[in-house]
């Protein structure tokens, strides 16, 4: 298959790891940093998902810079409270305590489920918490229960609104997951820029130099170095654009409409904080906590029609699109959650790819922590 030959390709300067050693090792850490071991075993398994998944901007890649740093760092609470502020039948507003976001993002589906099996549909808004991962694993979770999950979070400012350059919305996910009949879900979990910091730094890591029109600078010109866009983004002379690229003409006002939904969606249900509140410094240049907001929904739908039929018919819809007329020189059309379902084919039987920059990473926090590991790179 073209897809996955040209996949492959891309990772010729790794080495491949075993995910249950990788999934250790995460666990490993993030208790020698202080995190109670249950929790760093839910963290472990979300993180680990996104690498089973091919989406290593949000794995493994993000162990130490955002979690670990951050915890040494004084602004994440390696310590998770989980406090229930209200609470009705089909919703709940949750405060995380700036504690670990897998922590209370997975508490807060399991709450919006239950109150579906219940009441038909439930929703979690949650205050206060920390980057929670790929919102994905969480949709998920829900088509795991027969139902649809949607899940969004704000973010530091990234995204630079229609027709600026300042960056003020987070990359702001809206994430959907339906169940099909199909041996995976339909999973949409996109970010509403072109591309996401996650993305950026996976391409630090491996040296590649992005695409022109995903970053826009303070003159309004793009810029593709990702080691100078990252540190121009931290000190907001850079921002992302929004789906559709810069100004109106390839619908980039629709990223824009659609992250400033997230916004509001992750912020103003539960009075939390929003747009340059969440830019992780005070007044003086110090480093805080990022406050992050986040919504969960679960639809249930055999409060609609039976679920095998819902199912079939969902997955019917899928097959006629991979089906469709393909345009010259493609040989395939996916669907969402479908090129993650075939990149674990590939990874389970090969392992996680993991690039020179992210062996030292690891090596670092071997030495940091003592852990007793030994690595296919030492």
């Amino acid at each position: 298959m073209k897809f996955m030959d040209e996949y492959a390709s891309n990772y010729t300067q790794c080495r491949w790891v075993d995910f249950a050693f990788l999934e250790a090792f995460m666990r490993d850490a993030l208790v020698a940093a202080g995190v109670p071991a249950d929790d760093a075993c839910v963290i472990g398994e979300v993180l680990i998902e996104s690498d089973r998944r091919g989406i290593d901007s949000h794995g493994i890649g993000r162990l130490k810079p955002i979690y670990i740093d951050r915890i040494r760092d004084g602004i994440l609470n390696p310590k998770t409270t989980i406090e229930v502020i209200r609470e009705r039948k089909t919703t709940a507003v949750v405060d995380g305590h700036n504690g670990m976001g897998h922590v209370v993002s997975k508490r807060a589906m399991e709450m919006a489920i239950e109150k579906a099996k219940d009441h038909g549909m439930g929703m979690v808004a949650v205050r206060n918490s920390t980057h929670y991962g790929i919102a994905g694993y969480y949709a998920t979770m829900a088509t795991q229960a027969g139902m649809i999950g949607i899940t969004g979070t704000n973010a530091r400012p990234s995204i630079a609104p229609t027709f600026g350059v300042e960056n003020m919305l987070g990359t702001n996910p809206l994430t959907i997951g339906i169940p099909t009949d199909e041996p995976f879900p339909f999973v949409l979990d996109c970010a509403t820029s072109i591309t996401q910091r996650g993305k950026i730094e996976h391409y630090e890591r491996m040296g590649k130099t992005m695409p022109p029109g995903w970053v826009i600078d303070e003159n309004g010109n793009t810029s593709t170095d990702a080691a100078q866009v990252l540190i121009d983004l931290t000190k907001g002379k850079a921002a992302l654009t929004p789906l559709g690229g810069m100004g109106e003409d390839g619908g980039g006002y629709k990223g824009y409409g659609y992250a400033t939904v997230v916004e509001i969606l992750s912020a103003a249900l539960q009075d939390g904080a929003y747009l340059k509140m969440l830019n992780g410094f005070d007044e003086a240049g110090k480093k805080i906590p990022y406050p992050l907001g986040h919504f969960f929904m679960a639809i249930n739908v055999d409060e609609f029609i039976d679920l095998d039929r819902f199912q079939a018919i969902t997955g019917d819809i899928l097959r006629q699109l991979r089906a469709s007329q393909k345009a010259p020189g493609c040989d395939q059309i996916f669907t969402p959650g479908e090129k993650e379902h075939l990149i674990w084919q590939l990874r389970k039987e090969k392992g996680c790819p993991v690039p020179p920059a992210l062996q030292k990473d690891m090596t670092k926090l071997r030495e940091w922590y003592g852990l007793a590991y030994t690595f296919d790179w030492d």
